[in-house]
């Protein structure tokens, strides 16, 4: 049984209802009066209505001329080039079934762009991936937009999708909404071996065919890349936050189980509806509770730095302002109860069979640390998540979690954490303010104090990394990659050399504006600094040869240099003009530059 929310829990929540009250009271009057007695396409004209069900069989067309069949909207970012989406090709077939065969009908009411940073890192299309995320939401309220529909089912995976389809939702609050995963791939080349020979790669010790080898063993397959990167941070934050039936997350693809789970989200999202039983309208369901569930679960889980812009921008879109101070306060009191790779070598297939978010869940909820009450689309409250889906003679039922861990090098109890504190720290110092994930930092490796050396792009610190220019301590500073400069790129590219750097016993940090996203490894790196250089933030006025101090543990990130002196500095370097920002689709996206927000904000564009 769940026990009585912990005391910051609480507080945190209570200031987070409190300064958004004003907001949050608009958003949900806008949606409340957005909700119509009946189907909102009961109030379209015959020509409109004719135009929405012109390409349905009879049957479906027979439903949608009246008022007492539920119509769900189907949103899928299937490609079939990406292997996270792959599997959601007849997703859209077999959820009208289920619904059809449930008493409801369901149309594909449109398709979102679904990008991979996996294939673009280090290449000018990541310079679109963070406004991708605005894109996806644009898209799905372009879906959503055609008021035919009771509910939405959203089909999505990886790191900008499902954040942007929740956004997009969001704008349709009224509509009770089911996110709908593929699960992950089966596991490939172990994770610690994959990381020994990257790092052997920026070495210069093997070449790019032992590499590309080493990552087509890893990537080999349909389903979600397995490390515990942004996707697989969002299936976790989806399913603690309700919007996935219970123990959805990490079933793989193409199984008996993964089907009955997503027949199982057509027939449930027909109940949600104002014309079942349950209505829960998404945006009334999304509320303070809920994203602070989703913040704890992220810092319990050492998740995806990503999330710290995410939850922020998917908040704002439900009237809500999360802010980092939240996460940093909640990591305070939030145990570290995983270890997956990159914080670790088990990928998220260990996970799920040491017991999954069901075991994690029951933890948090056993310890305070999640609100019990929260709403969800499986049931009346967060309890219904202690339980993990299986077939029962073919049939789908959900039974109660084991008790005890299945590997307690992977997945542990409150009693025993990995860490007494959360997966991310946040720094503030006259560098500005910025995330540090310590959950793959050793203790000894939080605190760095070395001379910075200045860069504007990762290519340049790779040229300097095969110079040999950097074998010292040094704290690397990447400015000008935050999202007004340049989209705000993630730079795993800088991982593998400063990696070397660091296991050559120098003592080395990373300070930049960009991101690095749920593949930070064990080199301290302060990143989303806000306000970014491009927005006259004071890493703009550092220069090579300062001591740079970034303590992870104290919360710090500092130049040891006079503040008259530093403020007197003018600003050097800066970001790309639109002739050099243009290329790969990126001259389309100049508006997205100009209107971004910070990020501690979300980054968002709206």
């Amino acid at each position: 049984m769940a026990h009585a929310p912990h005391p910051v829990l609480v507080q945190v929540t209570e200031r987070i209802a409190a300064r958004s009250a004003d907001r949050r009271a608009a958003y949900l009057r806008r949606i409340r009066e957005a909700r119509a007695a009946g189907p909102a396409r009961g109030a379209l004209g015959c020509a409109n209505l004719a135009h929405g069900f012109a390409a349905c069989g009879p049957l479906e067309k027979l439903r949608l001329r009246g008022d007492v069949t539920p119509n769900v909207a189907i949103v899928s970012s299937y490609n079939d080039m990406l292997s996270a989406h792959q599997p959601l090709k007849d997703y859209p077939d077999r959820l009208k079934a289920a619904i059809a065969e449930a008493g409801g009908t369901a149309q594909f009411a449109g398709g979102v762009p679904a990008m991979c940073d996996g294939i673009t890192q280090g290449r000018a299309g990541m310079e679109l991936s963070l406004f991708s995320r605005d894109v996806v939401a644009m898209a799905t309220a372009v879906a959503l937009s055609h008021d035919m529909f009771d509910g939405a089912l959203l089909l999505g995976v990886c790191d900008k999708i499902v954040p942007g389809l929740v956004i997009g939702a969001l704008s349709f609050g009224h509509l009770p909404t089911i996110l709908v995963p593929a699960g992950p791939m089966a596991s490939g080349l172990p994770n610690a071996e994959k990381a020994k020979v990257r790092k052997r790669f920026a070495a210069g010790e093997i070449g790019r065919d032992e590499l590309l080898e080493a990552e087509a063993a890893s990537y080999h397959s349909p389903g979600t890349c397995t490390f515990y990167g942004t996707a697989n941070s969002n299936q976790m934050l989806m399913e603690v936050m309700g919007l996935h039936l219970p123990g959805a997350s990490f079933v793989p693809p193409g199984t008996g189980l993964r089907d009955a789970l997503t027949d199982a989200a057509g027939r449930r999202v027909l109940e949600l509806t104002a014309l079942g039983d349950h209505y829960t309208p998404i945006g009334e369901m999304l509320d303070e509770r809920a994203f602070v569930n989703g913040v704890v679960a992220l810092l319990a889980t050492g998740g995806s730095t990503n999330h710290t812009l995410h939850l922020p921008a998917m908040a704002s879109a439900a009237g809500i302002e999360l802010t980092w101070d939240d996460f940093d306060e909640l990591s305070k009191v939030t145990p570290t109860l995983t270890r997956l790779y990159p914080n670790g070598t088990a990928d998220v297939n260990h996970f799920h069979a040491a017991g999954g978010t069901a075991f994690l869940i029951g933890e948090l909820l056993d310890a305070g640390l999640l609100h019990a009450d929260a709403r969800t689309v499986g049931g009346a409250s967060l309890a219904e998540y202690r339980n993990t889906p299986a077939l029962e003679d073919g049939a789908l039922a959900w039974r109660p979690a084991p008790r005890e861990s299945g590997d307690p090098g992977v997945l542990r109890p409150v009693a025993e954490p990995f860490d007494e504190h959360g997966g991310l720290h946040t720094v503030a110092g006259n560098l500005g303010r910025a995330v540090v994930k310590v959950s793959a930092v050793r203790p000894e490796d939080r605190v760095v104090e070395a001379p910075a050396r200045v860069f504007e792009s990762q290519e340049q610190l790779q040229e300097a990394f095969r110079a040999g220019e950097l074998d010292r301590d040094v704290v690397a500073v990447v400015r000008y990659q935050g999202p007004r400069a340049n989209g705000m790129p993630e730079l795993h590219r800088l991982t593998p050399p400063l990696s070397v750097l660091q296991d050559r016993g120098h003592k080395v940090a990373l300070v930049t504006d960009g991101r690095m996203s749920g593949a930070s490894g064990a080199v301290p790196a302060a990143i989303h600094v806000s306000p970014e250089a491009a927005a006259g933030g004071p890493l703009a006025r550092v220069r090579d040869g300062d001591v740079v101090r970034l303590d992870a543990d104290k919360g710090l990130l500092e130049v040891l240099v006079p503040d008259d002196a530093f403020a007197a500095r003018e600003p050097a370097g800066g970001a790309p003009d639109g002739e050099a920002w243009s290329g790969t689709g990126r001259e389309l996206f100049s508006a997205f530059r100009q209107a971004v927000g910070p990020a501690e904000r979300g980054a968002g564009v709206f």
